[in-house]
């Protein structure tokens, strides 16, 4: 390809480094693409730089231009790189855009709900071809929901991966009933009630894994909106020690979750890798030893040797009612999915005093404010003071894509936020080596591929402890600023910057939402 593009004096392009732009790429539909291996990679005024495989297939860029509708120049591509791009820009696209419009021509301007009940089993119905390509990319691409969006004038498919939501197609907003009574079926649900908001669960098994299904459902100015929590089965269980923790934390964790009493708490909003963390931990117990009981909803990893117990709110299967009854089950561990309201919280400390080792999750935005939430619940000053042992905070930061990496020098704003993590003055600014994405293939034109752990962990020490009890919120802050100094999660955050393995931009995000 090299040699082809020197003769012809047209540029060689290197995918794996060239920034790519996903809605440029899609200018081209998906099967002319392949047919003639091209791919659309810059515009230039009225011109568009398209690059070829094969230059000489003179009939083919003839081809483009007609299907473009524009003038064209050409570059050359290695065509072995161009599957991997193929499958990352465009995923199935084109498949879901055309079953789309074939479910509009079946449904035509309304729904025939009998005729979606008796399609349940009918894997050849379009609106099950659709929602299958649909599940099968948003694995495909490492999607931990899919959002199905009816709008004024267009129903928005999107997922989000990596905690950014991403556009997958736009199709006519008359498919959207369709989907949502079909996805309702699937629950369990009542398909006849729009008016409600419903949650419901179901198992679904694609060609090469199978995953449970958190829907949601909630009525919209435009129809239903639906989304969807996916959940693999049988997904390999993360170890504490790959999670992202500082060795100096990890040990000091470790450490804590050898007592046999007291309650640890993980806090961060959601999507911040909670789950991740407590299931890392309990799978750092020897659950032949000791008797370990979970309240969960859901079930996201089922633990060999332990007692695992799925919340029901439906049948006032609670959290609390849940706790209370482990509790009679002699237990040495317990996890709680979320402490949730003021009875879950007491019942939660009373067992961490009384000999029992518990774990559960918190929506605060750090360890500092963790304790005076749980005042704020109503739990007793005494009870927080004697059984919070520790809280551990954690976000998860986009990864910088190594195949795009290259220097970074910080923006205004994001030196004001270094100065102000080093506790510098404007006038002292210290420069920080950072790493950003440019943007390439391998990293759908975003500059970052995967996400890390960050965390902050507050051990409880006694005079965090006294102020706690007198609830005196100023002595608390002070005693835990200084145990925490360096070691805050912009800290941490600052340090992985440093370290390459994510952006300023990035520490800066997290940082705000922490605030």
């Amino acid at each position: 390809a090299h040699v082809l593009a020197r003769q012809l004096r047209a540029p060689f392009v290197n995918l794996k480094t060239f920034p790519l732009k996903t809605d440029l790429v899609r200018l081209l539909p998906e099967t002319p693409a392949r047919r003639f291996r091209a791919l659309v990679l810059e515009e230039r005024g009225d011109t568009l730089l398209v690059a070829m495989s094969d230059p000489l297939d003179l009939f083919g860029f003839d081809e483009l231009a007609k299907i473009l509708k524009r003038r064209l120049a050409m570059a050359v591509v290695a065509d072995s790189q161009l599957a991997a791009v193929f499958d990352k820009h465009y995923r199935r696209s084109d498949e879901i855009s055309g079953l789309a419009k074939a479910l509009e021509k079946d449904i035509g301007d309304a729904v025939d709900f009998g005729a979606l009940q008796a399609s349940v089993g009918q894997e050849g119905a379009p609106v099950v071809r659709l929602l299958q390509s649909v599940f099968e990319d948003a694995t495909r691409a490492g999607a931990s929901d899919v959002h199905i969006e009816p709008q004024e004038g267009e129903l928005l498919i999107r997922n989000r991966v990596d905690g950014i939501l991403q556009t997958l197609t736009q199709a006519d907003k008359r498919i959207a009933p369709a989907l949502a009574q079909r996805l309702k079926l699937m629950a369990g649900l009542d398909i006849s009630e729009k008016r409600l908001p419903q949650d419901g669960r179901f198992t679904l098994r694609l060609s090469d894994r199978t995953l449970d299904v958190r829907l949601s459902t909630m009525p919209s100015q435009y129809g239903e909106s639906v989304v969807m929590r996916l959940l693999g089965q049988g997904s390999a269980l993360r170890r504490l020690d790959v999670i992202g923790m500082p060795e100096d934390m990890l040990t000091r964790y470790r450490e804590l979750l050898g007592r046999d009493s007291g309650m640890i708490l993980v806090t961060g909003p959601t999507g911040s890798g909670k789950t991740s963390t407590l299931y890392a931990s309990l799978a750092e117990l020897d659950s032949e030893k000791l008797k370990i009981i979970t309240a969960e909803d859901p079930i996201e990893y089922r633990l060999p040797g332990l007692t695992q117990v799925q919340v029901n709110e439906k049948i006032e299967l609670s959290f609390a009612k849940v706790l209370r009854a482990a509790l009679r089950q002699d237990p040495d561990v317990i996890l709680v999915g979320e402490m949730r309201d003021a009875e879950t919280a007491e019942i939660g400390l009373r067992a961490a005093i009384t000999g029992h080792l518990l774990l559960s999750t918190l929506h605060t935005k750090d360890t500092i404010s963790t304790p005076f939430r749980l005042l704020d619940m109503g739990a007793p000053p005494f009870m927080v003071a004697t059984s919070l042992q520790a809280v551990l905070a954690q976000r998860l930061l986009r990864g910088v894509c190594k195949h795009c990496a290259e220097p970074h020098l910080a923006t205004p704003q994001e030196q004001a936020w270094v100065n102000e993590v080093l506790r510098l003055n404007a006038e002292e600014p210290a420069p920080v080596k950072s790493m950003a994405g440019r943007g390439c293939a391998d990293c759908n034109g975003t500059g970052y591929q995967g996400r890390r752990g960050v965390y902050e962990m507050l051990e409880l020490d006694p005079d965090m402890a006294l102020a706690i009890q007198d609830s005196d919120a100023a002595a608390f802050i002070t005693a835990a600023r200084k145990s925490l100094r360096g070691k805050t999660l912009a800290d941490r955050s600052l340090a992985m910057v440093r370290d390459g393995k994510t952006s300023l931009a990035e520490a800066v995000r997290i940082s705000v939402d922490a605030e």
